[in-house]
């Protein structure tokens, strides 16, 4: 006996009883219970390794390795440092507020990134999985996961395949594999032994863990367990593929650098420059020094970036929760709006997962091409006009009842109204389109079945023998099976209400049908009946199946989903490539690359044999040109992803089967199917679609784009917001004397007070940039192409305006101080505080303007003005609590401000709104820039 599963090589490949012996097992008792139990202590449980739970402590300190966090931590302990030198009198004000918001942003990003978590997992909770064994010689069941290597599986209809295994037995036996080979149909099985190069998707006579039996029976040998079956092999594949970091967080930690380098070299060059202007006396004037620089680092760090940026790709998530996505990561989100590709399965995601029939073909040459069976109620037409009882109903009642009566599927309307398939996918289409026709309730009372002939490989065939209680309890055989092997079985055919005898001609056009029924690459079944003799024996078994009466084939194909067809059409619009990937056969891949406008229709899919066959050249421009593959394995799908994002796309792959897992680690964005899915799957993927939609996935777009707007809008606020900080205070130093900033001692006198620029940050930068933050989508969102991976958030241009806006507001603030102030440029007459308030009221109101002009790039401020709401009540929330730290006498102390007269008041409006104007000509310029490059 092996003393290691892996150790069986090529089971399909090998005669039954050798096997047996190799796994030291006796075909008819099975393992004995003592021996399992010591198999499962050697071998382990029958599972896949998962990786261990991260404490919740390790997601919490995660939230404080981030750029901006560190810049903050490190303006707190400047802060500090300076409190305790002066004296630790009071409260450090300014760094207990920073700490508090390093907190707060810290707890928002754990509690969400925990509410994900738990909604997956309640997502992927299953019940525990059994499986039918035989154990000295007794059946019972166990849990799957204490399966071990010679266990004999006993299989049923219903059964889910807990092990890799090979077929010793096999009864009509069929099992779908969609989930490991991305095969629709189920797999007819077969014992028989097959040739040791047999890829995967062909081995008839193996089981595989985590696939489904959907009719018939089997007895197979457990030849692997855990992580040596075929879905293990691809949960280590999945293992050892690195998980890429999402394009916004490259990007915020690029912006983290960069604030952070601006920090220290405006930090350094200001305080340099104060220390060689001003005479330093005494630990004072070294303390104010310092002082000035921590003013710096909060003006210039937006304190309130990390926070808004998890809260609104948190608002982001909700939305997308009330779309039937749950997201497992907050950045997953931007990151499917940046999608220039979507790769996708074909089977469940763009197709419904079950079988249908398009199109039925009847001896009479009538054809019935519309919604024969996409869904189980509804009317059928023939071409275009409802089928009233006549010729053509008897031939279609025949064709759909016959096909009916000779299968084993079940068709049951569930409480909630939606019906399930029990059985067959293939032989349940025949029960959905004759209950479309309204005759499924009349074949149960007239038949009666008595007997079947089961189908096999080798007769491509099945039949039943049933009693038709209309006709005088006459007995009548009915099959359904492979048109050209059925067509010799017949003498005759049923031409509208007659049966007539089987002519050449009849024959031909026949084929003709089956022919192009292929051709549109579906698959065929065709029906044929015949009364029985009275001297006729029912148990004669396929003796019976001759001289039958030929009544017309079907094509079958797993429908698209409608909503698909839709969804591509908007992805296409907005500039997002659609490609599918499957397992499946490539016609019938191209036909529904086709139906949904994936491709043209003509067009080809390209192999996973014929992928093999190209170097890296040749794969790089099948890449750019192919949007169909089809018989592919995960090693396939990896390397197509892999080509796409060399090319420099943002790929995003979804997927329902473990054999998706790998890509879907793989991609900039993984999302998996919720329903169909399987574990593995779901743990690869970033998204989860919990209604399996692939419209969803083109939602999921829309919202990540209006998502990367509305970050847009709020960094251009807040660095312009900043910049106009930073810039008045540097400007206010470096023009101190021409500005009047003097004092007696000869000393510069800072523009701003460094507890007013912290209350500038916490009235400006929070509430106005977190309303632009859920900014209402805009009406081209999907009109416009996929944002590159090497396109900045900020780019040149937001720079530009970044720059000016902030000028605008440095000049403004500081006209505003040398006006009131007495010397300097413009001769005044207030004293330094009076006047400083009014800068400081200045800037706050600037700022408050600015956030209209931040909702847009190049459009006007005045466009949708009133859109937002919310924005609206955040910069009269600004206005409010300016007005009260001007106003009221005990906040005029802890700020160091005093009231302002009306005349006054009128001043700081007039100054601040010069940024609005200002905004306006330089967005009216872009715009006739814009129009000028347009052809």
């Amino acid at each position: 006996m092996t003393s290691e599963p892996g150790l069986v090589q090529a089971a399909w490949s090998q005669p039954a009883q050798p096997l047996a012996d190799q796994l030291g097992v006796e075909p008819g008792l099975g393992l004995a219970a003592a021996e399992a139990l010591s198999r499962l202590e050697r071998f382990g449980p029958n599972e896949l390794r998962v990786e261990a739970p991260v404490p919740a402590w390790r997601h919490l300190l995660a939230q404080f390795h981030d750029p901006l966090v560190y810049l903050l931590l490190a303006a707190v302990g400047i802060t500090l440092l300076v409190w305790r030198v002066e004296g630790a009198g009071g409260w450090p004000i300014d760094a207990l507020v920073i700490l508090v918001i390093v907190l707060l942003n810290a707890l928002i990003g754990f509690l969400q990134e925990l509410r994900s978590q738990r909604a997956a997992a309640a997502l992927a909770r299953l019940t525990a999985v059994t499986s039918a064994v035989l154990r000295d010689g007794v059946p019972l069941r166990v849990p799957s996961t204490e399966l071990v290597p010679g266990d004999l599986l006993q299989l049923a209809e219903g059964d889910r395949v807990g092990a890799d295994a090979r077929l010793l037995q096999a009864h009509a036996l069929r099992v779908q594999e969609a989930s490991l080979t991305g095969e629709s149909e189920a797999v007819l099985k077969d014992a028989a032994i097959l040739p040791p190069d047999t890829p995967l998707a062909e081995r008839a006579n193996m089981v595989f863990k985590g696939t489904a039996v959907v009719q018939g029976t089997g007895l197979a040998l457990v030849t692997a367990t855990g992580m040596s079956t075929e879905m293990g092999r691809i949960a280590h594949l999945l293992a050892t593929t690195p998980e890429q970091a999402t394009p916004l967080q490259k990007e915020v930690r690029q912006i983290g650098l960069m604030l952070g380098r601006a920090v220290l070299l405006i930090a350094l060059v200001v305080v340099v420059t104060v220390l060689l202007l001003t005479e330093v006396r005494s630990l004072a004037d070294v303390e104010a020094v310092l002082l000035l620089g921590v003013s710096l680092a909060v003006a210039a760090v937006p304190e309130g970036l990390p926070a808004i940026l998890s809260l609104v790709l948190a608002i982001g998530v909700q939305r997308m929760a009330s779309r039937s996505a749950i997201v497992k990561q907050l950045s997953s989100v931007e990151t499917l709006g940046s999608a220039s590709v979507i790769c996708t399965d074909k089977t469940g995601t763009l197709t419904r997962a079950e079988m249908a029939i398009e199109r039925v073909m009847t001896a009479s040459g009538s054809s019935y091409p519309e919604g024969v069976g996409y869904e189980p109620v509804g009317d059928i037409r023939h071409q275009g006009r409802l089928i009233e009882p006549g010729p053509l109903h008897s031939e279609l009642v025949l064709m759909l009842s016959g096909g009916s009566l000779a299968g084993n599927a079940d068709l049951r309307q569930q409480a909630d109204g939606s019906w399930v398939i029990q059985g067959d996918p293939t032989e349940a289409a025949f029960l959905v389109a004759e209950r479309k026709l309204g005759v499924h309730e009349r074949r149960r009372e007239r038949f009666e079945r008595i007997a079947e002939i089961p189908f096999t490989s080798e007769r491509k065939r099945m039949s039943v023998l049933a009693i038709d209680h209309e006709q005088g309890d006459q007995r009548v055989i009915i099959v359904k099976g492979a048109p050209d092997l059925l067509l010799q079985r017949c003498s005759a055919a049923r031409v509208g209400m007659d049966v007539v005898p089987m002519s050449e001609a009849i024959r031909a056009r026949a084929l003709a049908d089956v022919d192009e029924l292929s051709d549109a690459a579906l698959r065929t079944l065709s029906v044929a009946y015949r009364p029985l003799r009275a001297d006729e024996d029912e148990q004669a078994g396929a003796a019976l199946e001759q001289e039958l009466v030929f009544v017309g084939t079907v094509g079958i194909i797993d429908p698209p989903r409608a909503e698909a067809a839709v969804a591509i059409q908007e992805a296409q619009r907005a500039g997002i490539r659609i490609i599918m990937i499957t397992g499946d056969h490539p016609r019938t891949a191209a036909r529904i690359a086709s139906d949904l406008g994936i491709i043209e229709a003509g067009g080809s899919a390209l192999t996973g044999a014929e992928l093999d066959a190209l170097d890296a050249a040749g794969l790089a421009e099948a890449v750019r040109s192919t949007s169909v593959y089809a018989r592919v394995d995960p090693a396939h799908k990896l390397r197509i992803v892999d080509a796409l994002q060399a090319q420099g796309h943002v790929v995003a792959m979804t997927g329902d089967g473990v054999n998706d897992a790998p890509a879907l680690r793989s991609a900039d964005i993984g999302v998996a199917m919720g329903i169909t899915g399987t574990e593995v799957t779901k743990e690869a993927g970033q998204m989860i679609l919990a209604d399996d939609n692939f419209a969803t996935i083109v939602a999921a777009v829309r919202e990540g784009r209006a998502i990367l707007d509305n970050i847009r809008k709020f960094l251009r606020y807040l660095l312009s917001s900043n910049m106009g900080e930073v810039l008045t205070v540097f400007l206010g130093v470096l023009g101190a004397r021409a500005l009047g900033l003097i004092d007696a001692g000869g000393a510069v006198v800072l523009p701003l007070l460094a507890t007013q620029i912290l209350w500038i940050n916490l009235v400006t930068d929070s509430a106005p940039a977190l309303a632009m933050g859920v900014d209402p989508q805009g009406t081209d969102v999907m009109e416009r192409r996929p944002r590159r991976p090497d396109e900045r958030i900020i780019d040149a241009r937001m720079g530009w305006g970044v720059l000016q806006t902030g000028l605008v507001m440095a000049l403004a603030t500081l006209l505003t101080l040398d006006w009131l102030l007495p010397g300097g440029l413009i001769e005044g007459g207030q004293s330094l505080e009076t006047a400083r308030t009014a800068a400081f009221t200045v800037l706050v109101l600037a700022q408050l303007f600015n956030a209209f002009n931040a909702r847009s790039e190049s459009a006007s401020a005045f466009r949708g003005l009133f859109g937002n709401r919310l924005l609206w009540a955040a910069v009269l929330l600004g206005l409010g609590l300016q007005v009260a730290v001007v106003e009221w006498d005990w906040l005029n102390r802890a700020f160091g401000t005093l009231p302002l007269t009306p005349g006054q008041w009128m001043l700081c409006v007039a100054m601040a709104s010069s940024v609005l104007w200002s905004s306006e000509l330089r967005k009216l310029w872009l715009r006739r820039q814009d129009g000028q490059r347009r052809p």
